[in-house]
């Protein structure tokens, strides 16, 4: 029995090493792959194709100054927008309206130890509501540019929080001494009934608050200015009081960097 094949004929099989080729005859595709093997490749660039370069580095978008941002807004700071409304109507009111009402109306909201152990929340919201000394007062400008800030920074809600802190427990740190002393005989009866509102003591701690948040180039040479002016005017003696109010205010707020920082929204 005649076993039957399929293959390539001898024509189509490669030479084999180191034969010759007939003069003129060309070398056949598998056998140039062969020798082609192993041999470095170097692909051709695409006709037209523009040479490959890497892009150079964007430079650094550095945002324009916003000046305007320091500014309250309906939108952008409702609680600092707010507020400054509301001192703005009582600011007015001070000014321009009979100065027997405009007393009574101080008096009414003062957080002396009277008002203080008779109806001690009112009296502590009310003394929030009045602007020392008119609009013009450096508190004013103070205030519009530092809760302003800081609202930005941590929200509304939690500059609030900031501030009324500030004013209730600066308040009672200079009041409850006062009581006290008088209990004790140290002081007479009518310190108890001294005149004290403003929105001061919650300004200075949310100044102090907002230094935690400010990069350091700005944060000590903000807080070492602040200082200096409450400590300024504590030395002149002229209020005693109310300025330990201020350096026990601007303290807390230090007190409350670890929190504001928890509570900061980056920009």
């Amino acid at each position: 029995m005649e076993r039957s094949t399929t293959g390539p004929t001898p024509d189509a099989c490669p030479p084999a090493p180191g034969t010759p080729l007939p003069d003129g005859a060309a070398v056949p595709a598998p056998a140039l792959a062969g020798l082609l093997d192993g041999m470095p490749r170097q692909r051709a660039a695409a006709p037209g194709a523009a040479p490959d370069t890497a892009d150079p580095a964007p430079l650094p978008h550095r945002p324009l100054p916003r000046p305007w941002r320091l500014l309250p807004t309906p939108v952008g700071t409702p609680f600092t927008f707010a507020y400054a409304a509301v001192l703005a109507v009582t600011s007015l009111i001070a000014t321009h309206a009979d100065p027997a009402l405009v007393q009574t109306l101080h008096q009414g909201s003062s957080t002396d130890v009277a008002h203080l152990v008779r109806t001690p929340v009112l009296v502590l919201l009310a003394s929030a509501l009045w602007v020392a000394g008119g609009i013009l007062s450096p508190y004013t400008v103070a205030f519009l540019l530092v809760l302003t800030v800081l609202e930005r920074r941590i929200g509304g809600a939690r500059a609030a929080c900031v501030f009324l802190a500030g004013h209730v427990l600066a308040t009672l740190a200079t009041e409850v001494p006062v009581g006290l002393a008088v209990l004790l005989g140290h002081l007479p009866d009518t310190s108890l009934h001294r005149l004290d509102y403003g929105i001061s003591f919650g300004v200075a701690t949310s100044t102090g608050a907002l230094t935690g948040l400010l990069r350091p180039w700005l944060r000590w040479p903000l807080l070492t200015l602040a200082a200096g002016g409450l400590l300024s005017d504590l030395l002149t003696y002229a209020d005693p009081l109310t300025n330990w109010g201020h350096v026990i205010a601007l303290t807390i707020g230090v007190a409350a960097w670890p929190l504001v920082r928890r509570w900061h929204r980056p920009a």
